[in-house]
């Protein structure tokens, strides 16, 4: 999948749940992105954070960082 389509899904996820309580916007992005997406496309996601990509929703990147370290 191309980089820009998979941040393109990523922020629609976040778009999404940005009307969400606050306290809980991260963690729903997190359990969706996780639920939704096979590995090999957040593997890809993190791959496209690492190399410092412009045009992320900072939900994701916080999803992103959750994902990695768990």
């Amino acid at each position: 999948m191309s980089p820009e389509k998979l941040i393109y899904m990523a922020n629609q996820i976040a778009t999404f749940f940005h009307s969400q309580p606050e306290a809980e916007r991260v963690t729903r992005v997190t359990a969706h992105i996780k639920d939704f997406w096979e590995p090999r496309m957040r593997k890809q996601l993190f791959e496209i954070v690492d190399a410092g990509t412009k045009g992320i929703d900072p939900l994701v990147l916080a999803a992103a960082e959750r994902l990695k370290a768990a």
